[in-house]
Parts: C-alpha cells; sequence; structure tokens
C-alpha cells in the first residue's frame, strides 16, 4: 500500500523566524529521504552507511541548504 507524504508540512513555506525556517528545512529534507525510500527497514539499514561517509554528510548539509534558500526566499529573507 503506499502511503501519501505531506512534503510541504501544512502546505506552506512561511515561517515566523529563520529558526523556524531552518527546522522546516531539515523536516523537509528528512520527507524527501522517505518518499524517495518509503520502506523504514532500508532507511534505518542504510543510515549506518551514509553516517560514516563525509562526502554523503556533505551531499545532506547541502540539501538542506537548498531547502532553506527556498524557504528564505518565499519568506522575503524574513524582512
Amino acid at each position: 500500500m503506499s502511503q501519501t507524504i505531506e512534503l510541504i508540512p501544512g502546505n506552506t513555506l512561511i515561517t515566523a523566524t529563520p529558526e523556524e525556517g531552518r527546522q522546516l528545512a531539515v523536516k523537509m529534507s528528512r520527507l524527501i529521504i522517505k518518499a524517495t525510500q518509503p520502506d523504514a527497514a532500508v532507511r534505518e539499514r542504510l543510515r549506518g552507511v551514509y553516517a560514516e561517509d563525509p562526502t554523503m554528510l556533505i551531499a545532506i548539509g547541502h540539501t538542506v541548504a537548498a531547502e532553506f534558500a527556498t524557504i528564505a526566499a518565499a519568506n522575503n529573507y524574513w524582512r
């Protein structure tokens, strides 16, 4: 059975503060991983692989940064 994943929680990118925006970026990054690999057991098994690989950890940081840039723009950079 396919589970629907809400990729933009609350269907909005608007946040009150940059900190909330950063938290949303992390959440959205995690959700895309869940959507890409819906099997929780597989994700759990792979966690050990990327936790020990600096290149993969840097890639995770880039994913969060891309999400945060989108959220910051949507919030007019909190001005």
